[in-house]
């Protein structure tokens, strides 16, 4: 790998010289990405989030570097016992394409030095990405950086540590000097502390100012908007670890309280903050206005990458080289061929086929839709629709595991019209947000940050039903694009409102749709790629956080 630095240009700039300056370079942190399916550092959304905004970053020239970690396990994989119990474990993968950048670093954790290797990962038409691994013969500890998201809170500390202190050094080491430092949520937390220190060491700054010149280096994304979400750690644990990393008590206090509050330290160590929808960016600043000294929280819709996530038959079709429906078709019978593959399972191409693929946790709802047998059971029995469901729950998630074998349970009530895919992931996604029909989302709103999956399965015309919740209240034109139900309620009686309008607008709209007016169903379906493919793109984006974040 090339050394360089990226940041050589003076502070000094006339007016003429101004509309001349390059892109700021930026440096992007992120405990996950998703760059494709033979690459298992991912579990969802945030790791596909991640990769797509790194692949864009290739696309448009920018001046874009990834820091990740090397996840020899990758997240969780999914088995069940014959008698319906979820059971995870974890393979190790040798990954021959990634590059030995001839660099590592060490960091301090429970008082003993760890070394990570840094590792290039350039193969995915994808911005450079560095990756840390701490798995090596010589680590006491060299199973860190193994399990993504298992352990303990330890663990998490530990790979934190790793991902943002070890991050900066293995910049430094191999000659980046980036203009901004992107945070994708508060795992790169730490890496600010390494960047205060390195001021407060060689320039020889107090704090405040080591603070102050900081923050303008510094960008942070917030996601989840469940408070449970987000992560807090005791002191004495962040001492234990390492994570003060040089510096004192009362100035970790000061960013980020009592106990340690890594999102509220995020907004404390930024210039800008990001949400990642419109609503999101409301809900986002509600629940953070406590955070006085923090940084403004602007809303920046996510994007997904069009090369990675839509069909080139859909844009062939798309183009009027093809029939959008013969190639939807096409796409359904490839999963379905799947389904049947995986799980033994067969459905008819000719039903409407509703697909549910997200992370598994309990204000997502996953089984909203069987509230009322008394709907329901007709509409499955009578051949009206079939279901696909696909997700992973996080390992301590006990809540959402239950509900992953509560649907593996009313699979095997309804094998002909109701499935569950075991081991979503990138390949599964694809498969899923082009060859379902419907696209259903019914979190507790305002509970979804964004929503990633159903613009994939937008700009491949595959109709979103969903409540006005994450990216959907701005992209939905109701009967238009797909549909909403819900009418944006937020209160105690959510499960009872939501369901009632699921099930109305699906036996009084989607399933008439489908059977008996096909022209307007494909209709809507062009309105929905043409509604999505640009508008929540990932280009579109990552020229927004370069023109509103970064500069």
């Amino acid at each position: 790998m090339k050394q360089k630095k990226i940041n050589k240009r003076s502070n000094k700039t006339s007016k003429k010289q101004i509309s001349k300056i390059k892109d700021p370079s930026v440096a992007y942190f992120c405990m996950e990405y998703g760059l494709d399916n033979s690459f298992q550092i991912y579990s969802g959304g945030l790791g596909i989030l991640a990769g797509d905004i790194i692949k864009a970053a290739k696309d448009t020239k920018r001046p874009m570097i990834g820091i990740g970690i090397l996840w020899r396990h990758g997240y969780a994989r999914q088995a069940f016992t014959p008698d319906g119990k979820l059971i995870e474990c974890y393979n190790r993968n040798e990954y021959e394409f990634l590059k030995d950048t001839g660099v590592s670093v060490n960091v301090r954790i429970r008082g003993r030095q760890v070394k990570c290797k840094v590792w290039l990962c350039d193969c995915f038409n994808n911005a450079p990405l560095l990756l840390l691994d701490a798995d090596l013969p010589e680590n006491p500890d060299r199973f860190l950086t193994c399990n993504l998201y298992g352990g303990n809170n330890e663990d998490r500390i530990a790979q934190e540590i790793i991902l943002g202190i070890g991050g900066v050094r293995a910049l430094r080491a191999l000659g980046f000097e980036p203009d901004i430092y992107h945070f994708n949520d508060c795992h790169p937390l730490f890496a600010s502390l390494e960047l205060i220190r390195e001021k407060m060491d060689s320039d020889n700054e107090n704090f405040s100012t080591a603070l102050a010149k900081t923050k303008e280096h510094i960008v942070f994304t917030t996601h989840t908007p469940v408070p449970a979400g987000n992560e807090k750690h005791s002191h004495e644990l962040l001492q234990y670890m390492g994570a003060y990393n040089g510096l004192t008590y009362d100035q970790m206090l000061q960013l980020g309280g009592n106990p340690f509050n890594m999102a509220a330290a995020g907004l404390r160590v930024s210039k800008k903050a990001s949400a990642v929808a419109q609503l999101h960016g409301i809900t986002a600043r509600k629940m953070w206005s406590w955070v006085k000294d923090g940084a403004e929280i602007l809303a920046i819709t996510n994007g997904v990458h069009n090369g990675t996530w839509q069909s080139p038959e859909i844009r062939k079709a798309m183009a009027g080289k093809a029939d959008l429906w013969e190639v939807h078709q096409a796409h359904k019978r490839a999963l379905i061929a799947e389904i049947k593959n995986t799980t033994g399972q067969e459905l008819d191409e000719d039903i409407l086929l509703i697909g549910f693929a997200r992370r598994v946790t309990g204000y997502k709802r996953h089984t909203l839709i069987f509230s009322s047998e008394k709907v329901i059971k007709p509409l499955l029995k009578g051949k009206k629709l079939a279901i696909v469901f696909a997700g992973k729950a996080h390992p301590h998630d006990l809540g959402g595991r239950k509900m992953i074998e509560e649907i593996l349970a009313i699979t095997k009530k309804m094998p002909e019209s109701v499935v569950f895919l075991p081991n979503y992931d990138m390949r599964i996604g694809a498969l899923l947000t082009r060859g379902c029909d419907i696209w259903l989302n019914n979190p507790t709103r305002p509970h979804e940050a964004s929503g990633t999956s159903g613009m994939k399965a937008a700009m491949n015309g595959v109709l979103n039903c969903s409540v006005l919740d994450g990216w959907w209240d701005e992209g939905c034109k109701n009967g238009k694009n797909g549909w909403q139900f819900g009418d944006k309620y937020e209160g105690p009686n959510a499960d009872k409102i939501d369901s009632s309008g699921l099930y109305k607008v699906l036996c009084d709209e989607v399933i008439p749709t489908y059977y008996k007016d096909h022209k307007k169903w494909i209709k809507m379906m062009k309105a929905s790629i043409e509604s999505s493919q640009e508008q929540f793109s990932a280009k579109r984006m990552v020229d927004e956080y370069y023109k509103y974040l970064y500069r």
